[in-house]
């Protein structure tokens, strides 16, 4: 049987861009079938395929970001190199970059130039702070949008400092909006052969992430109450979502709604009675009382501490509260709900003789599945892909020898 093409294919791509955030949408449609060509530094790469790179295996950082692209090396500070480019972009439907703003425009590459060789074309840009403001000239980082977007302080302990995470959340968050963002202005170029720019960036995203919460800190004007449990709602109707740690400190979450909800799921792990006894047998007492707050989560604390996590969690699924382990890393990788679906796969690497672990898709199509591949190595795909603009075996040669590829 024939394997089927994925969603994107037929799509073609062209990227100049390095890093998470500008290399991740790309490597999402090659996951779904699109031809996408990055373009590198002859003799260089993109920098980043010297990080993280552990002892017998590649670079996890380029891996995880470039698996499944062609690599193609240009040197676009040579007019050949431009021009070889520009005949990619001509027959590309989306183009990719995430250079300091400017940078693009200055070394001729910019929307307004690309355009003309391309006018179906969907170019994606992708800055830290976005493309107006003050700081829109300046260049960004995942630590910089996590800094001013919020989540350091969603994620906060109060009396302690804010900090951000060492997962790249701005990156990634901005990536998958920049892959969405592509597709959309595809959808309208090919329905009406008319291409535009797309602008996304590092601080945009990480607002978007912050959701409805950050609409109640707006309406309401303060911050929210942060730690280990959001609660929500009315007296009649509350709402609570906590963390808790196990008699091992292994910690675990639940989350409901209603004072129906809150009497089942405290029956369900035998803490109802004495729950009651202390006057919560409804959870709305707590709404509007930071000290009533305080009392029932200290009362619930050295509940959870007397047992074990995987029994609280699975006896709170049985009377169908919301409830999970909060895991590691490690622990999300082997994870039976990820590994079954596939969010965690595996791939060979031929290279190294290894099988190593990967990301998996977070998508299945029934008709049209994703496929995992590998990153390429440094310009890999050089003859095939001038091959398939026409030029010949000599020419590519020259090319290479003049350091143009």
């Amino acid at each position: 049987m024939t394997q089927p093409h994925g969603p994107l294919h037929g799509v073609k791509v062209v990227a100049c861009s390095t890093a998470q955030a500008g290399t991740v949408p790309y490597m999402l449609m090659a996951d779904l079938g699109a031809e996408v060509i990055k373009i590198e530094v002859p003799g260089i790469g993109d920098n980043s395929r010297g990080s993280t790179v552990l002892p017998g295996m590649p670079s996890t950082y380029f891996e995880t970001n470039n698996r499944g692209v062609r690599s193609v090396t240009l040197n676009l500070k040579e007019q050949q190199g431009r021009d070889i480019l520009k005949k990619l972009v001509a027959r590309a439907d989306i183009f990719g970059q995430n250079f300091r703003p400017g940078a693009a425009e200055k070394n001729g590459f910019g929307y307004d130039e690309l355009k003309k060789v391309n006018p179906r074309l969907v170019y994606m840009s992708i800055s830290g702070y976005g493309p107006k403001g003050p700081n829109a000239q300046l260049p960004g980082t995942d630590s910089m949008a996590q800094a001013m977007g919020g989540i350091a302080q969603a994620y906060s302990t109060p009396g302690q400092p804010l900090r951000t995470g060492i997962v790249s959340v701005a990156d990634e968050t901005c990536a998958i909006l920049a892959f969405g963002g592509a597709l959309a202005a595809l959808t309208y170029a090919r329905t009406t052969g008319i291409g535009q720019k797309v602008d996304c960036s590092l601080l945009g995203g990480q607002i978007r992430l912050m959701g409805w919460t950050l609409t109640t800190a707006m309406w309401r004007d303060r911050d929210p109450v942060t730690g280990q449990a959001r609660i929500t709602g009315t007296a009649d109707r509350p709402g609570i979502s906590a963390s808790f740690n196990d008699r091992d400190g292994k910690p675990l979450v639940f989350q409901l709604n209603g004072n129906r909800a809150w009497r089942e799921a405290m029956g369900a792990i035998g803490f109802y009675e004495t729950l009651e006894e202390a006057g919560f047998g409804d959870l709305g007492v707590i709404i509007g009382s930071d000290e009533k707050r305080e009392a029932l989560l200290a009362l619930l604390d050295s509940l959870f501490a007397d047992g074990r996590r995987d029994e609280w969690v699975a006896r709170l699924r049985a009377a169908d509260i919301v409830s999970a382990p909060i895991n590691t890393l490690l622990e999300a990788s082997n994870d039976p709900d990820v590994v079954a679906n596939g969010y965690v796969a595996e791939a060979d690497y031929p290279k190294y003789g290894k099988r190593l672990k990967v990301h998996g898709s977070p998508w299945h199509f029934s008709e049209t599945p994703a496929t995992i591949g590998i990153a390429p190595e440094l310009g890999a795909d050089n003859d095939a892909v001038l091959g398939e603009l026409g030029y010949t075996t000599a020419a590519i040669a020259d090319l290479r020898a003049r350091k143009i590829i």
